[in-house]
């Protein structure tokens, strides 16, 4: 890979980081009203005095770019701060809900795009046949129902037909394999689904497209199966609009999960930030919004290199 487009695309990223910084300290800080006001709520015990040393705490009396200085670096030193009811560090608590956010996204990321591939392929191959119009009016309404309401069903669905199977909660994998995989089934369809209809589509076109061109009629034109064609010529450039939609989806899949992880009982980031929004505990809510941005850009960072690795010629 061009040493240049990773040097490129590495600064590209240190300025995306600190844009993403920036915004996310602002987004505290220029709440209207007093912060410390609203953190402490409707307390009967608030005190000036006490609102006086959370502020100093907090660091809210020095001028906004010396707290964002101060933010900033303890950020590079691994210090996200301190949650205001725990007393404890943020990045603990974090760090404590964040693998079953992580497992379900991971999970959803396999399933959705690793069956979108196929999906898609089929749906090219089989263009205008019924077969085809079926699965297309699946992904249509793959796309419009919402997650957290196909979670509801779900669980309705569950109860009902088999009673004594969990579908609520998490159980760690390395406790219970099997209590965590089936636990997670349900959430991984839920939130999965909207991803696989929109990749299946995009991939279809993406097929449809390459399947036209010059060097897939060569390739029939040589003799080679039909087998060989679709999959072997034209999926891989049809791959390279679909790896920068996975990217993208991870966004959006970060985001449901927030939404699935309530519906579920999942103690991942989704109820950790909900929880803190709820408690007014905004250093958690900072550090977790950061820490969920942030991830967002490194993955689409990855996405950049592996768009190269398909296709070297966006390196030149």
């Amino acid at each position: 890979m061009n040493t240049r487009f990773l040097i490129g695309r590495f600064i590209d990223l240190c300025f995306v980081l600190f844009g993403v910084s920036i915004i996310v300290f602002l987004m505290i800080r220029l709440i209207p009203g007093d912060a410390v006001a609203i953190m402490l709520g409707a307390n009967t015990e608030i005190t000036p005095d006490r609102i006086a040393e959370l502020r100093d705490r907090l660091g809210l009396d020095d001028p906004l770019l010396v707290q964002y200085g101060h933010w900033l670096w303890g950020v590079v030193q691994g210090d996200l701060g301190t949650s205001i009811w725990t007393g404890r560090p943020v990045l603990g608590e974090i760090a404590s809900a964040i693998w079953p956010t992580v497992e379900l996204t991971a999970l959803s990321v396999l399933v959705g795009a690793g069956l979108s591939v196929p999906i898609g392929a089929f749906m090219a191959q089989a263009r205008g046949g019924a077969a085809e119009v079926a699965v297309r009016i699946g992904a249509i309404a793959g796309l419009t129902i919402p997650s957290f309401w196909l979670g509801i069903v779900s669980i309705f669905l569950v109860a009902k037909l088999l009673p004594g199977v969990s579908a609520l909660g998490y159980v760690p994998f390395t406790d219970n394999p099997l209590g965590n995989l089936q636990r997670m089934v349900l959430p991984v369809i839920a939130l999965s689904l909207p991803m696989l209809a929109n990749l299946s589509r995009l991939v279809r076109s993406a097929m449809l497209d390459a399947l036209g061109q010059d060097y897939v009629r060569t390739a029939r034109a040589k003799g080679a199966s039909r087998r060989r064609v679709v999959y072997r010529h034209a999926l891989r450039n049809a791959l390279i609009p679909f790896v920068t939609s996975v990217g993208v989806s991870v966004g959006y899949l970060l985001g449901g999960a927030i939404v699935v992880e309530q519906v579920f009982a999942i103690p991942g980031l989704g109820r950790l930030v909900l929880g803190a929004i709820s408690e007014r505990n905004y250093p958690l809510v900072q550090a977790t919004i950061l820490v969920i941005t942030a991830t967002f850009v490194l993955v689409n960072f990855a996405v950049d290199l592996l768009y190269a690795a398909i296709d070297p010629r966006v390196t030149n």
